[in-house]
């Protein structure tokens, strides 16, 4: 099958979407990838056996897609851009990464005949409920949520297959009246073959938490901070290091300085993945302090696999799908979404070995990895061949 995938950012950067595309590669499709570019990266290359074809986005359009909903420059755009690429190509299926760009693709399914693709990386309305643009004024006009949970639930029944990445979200899905099997649950798992730990241990003059991601208020990083202050004196040697990026950090470091941790916390900066797991292999335990929101309960981040997968426990909120994944492999523990006590004083009953963690590095090797992961996707097209 000639696919088409499209995804509103810069590629290569997503390691979900390069997964999956060498993976329907690998089965025998030719795919396509379209993208945009802000840095100048070529406009056709191939790479990995992926035809990418990129377009140069205009400042104006960009900043614009936040508000495609109430403005169509966004959707005009993109429209013009693929419409030349399915006509050029062939293109026998539309695979759209995450909500927003589906209506560009459902007018192109019904122009040209194609199968559509719905893969759903995140809770859209939910993630924007709690990003920071759309809490101010101009952000609530230019980007209301309801119009998303509206747009989401009306644009979804046009797709031929939907994929998610945890099963808490096909159950969402379910909810809101989409056909169950049509739904396919393709998880953010590791590609083991593209992640070696080195081994290298842990110092033992400190007590080292680790975490690997962005860096928004979401994420809950201020809550152990928090944590970190409360237990400094009962536990002297934790330290934080902190792996990646984003607009939050400077609110954090200025918490850092009002709550005097600048000894303790560091900030690594983005990573490429050969340094996330070397910074991962010296850690003592990694964290997931995300803040328990509908958007948390229904995704689930790569770095949770990449912990299990390096052995090392999990200090994770109790977001539905982490508690859920956490207490069937015994990978770590959980606390209280938000709760600086409870973080605080779980740390301190893990660094006593007051807890037993599992290892979890079997649970990577037999169930959740990118490999059983990649079977569920090339099915998924089998059965979008066969419909």
């Amino acid at each position: 099958m000639k696919i088409l995938m499209v995804l509103d950012q810069e590629f290569p950067v997503d390691v979900r979407v390069e997964n999956e595309a060498v993976a329907l590669a690998g089965a025998g499709h030719q795919v396509h990838l379209a993208c945009y570019t802000r840095k100048q990266l070529p406009e056709n290359e191939v790479f990995r056996g992926i035809t990418i074809h990129r377009v140069a986005i205009p400042e104006i359009v960009y900043k614009s897609g936040v508000a495609s909903l109430t403005f169509p420059l966004y959707f005009r755009f993109w429209s013009k851009f693929l419409t030349q690429l399915v006509a050029e190509h062939d293109i026998e299926a539309l695979h759209i990464h995450d909500l927003p760009l589906l209506k560009v693709g459902k007018d192109l399914k019904r122009k040209y005949n194609l199968k559509l693709i719905a893969d759903l990386h995140e809770n859209w309305p939910e993630l924007l409920n709690v990003s920071v643009h759309t809490k101010t004024l101009l952000g609530r006009i230019l980007s209301p949520v309801f119009l998303w949970k509206h747009y989401e639930k009306n644009i979804l029944p046009n797709a031929d297959r939907i994929i998610v990445v945890v099963e808490e979200s096909a159950a969402r899905l379910e909810k809101l009246g989409l056909d169950r099997s049509k739904i396919s649950v393709v998880s953010n798992t590791l590609n083991s073959s593209e992640f070696g730990i080195p081994d290298i241990k842990p110092d033992p003059s400190f007590f080292t938490l680790y975490y690997a991601g962005g860096i928004t208020y979401h994420r809950g990083l201020q809550v152990v901070l928090s944590a970190m202050a409360g237990i400094s004196d009962r536990l002297p040697g934790i330290r934080l290091r902190i792996a990646g990026s984003g607009k939050y950090a400077g609110r954090l470091r200025k918490q850092i300085s009002d709550l005097n941790l600048e000894e303790k916390v560091e900030f690594l900066g983005f990573l490429p993945l050969k340094d996330v797991a070397a910074n991962l292999a010296i850690a003592d335990a990694a964290l997931i302090p995300h803040l328990k929101t509908g958007h948390t309960d229904s995704t689930i981040p790569h770095k949770l696999f990449q912990y299990m997968y390096a052995n090392k426990p999990i200090i994770a909120s109790n977001c539905a799908p982490l508690e859920r994944i956490i207490k069937e492999t015994g990978s770590g523990i959980i606390f209280t979404s938000g709760s600086a006590k409870d973080l605080g004083e779980k740390i301190i009953d893990l660094a006593n070995d007051k807890i037993k963690i599992l290892p979890a590095k079997k649970w990577v090797e037999t169930k959740y990895n990118w490999h059983n992961d990649a079977e569920v996707l090339i099915e998924t097209y089998k059965l979008l061949s066969l419909s």
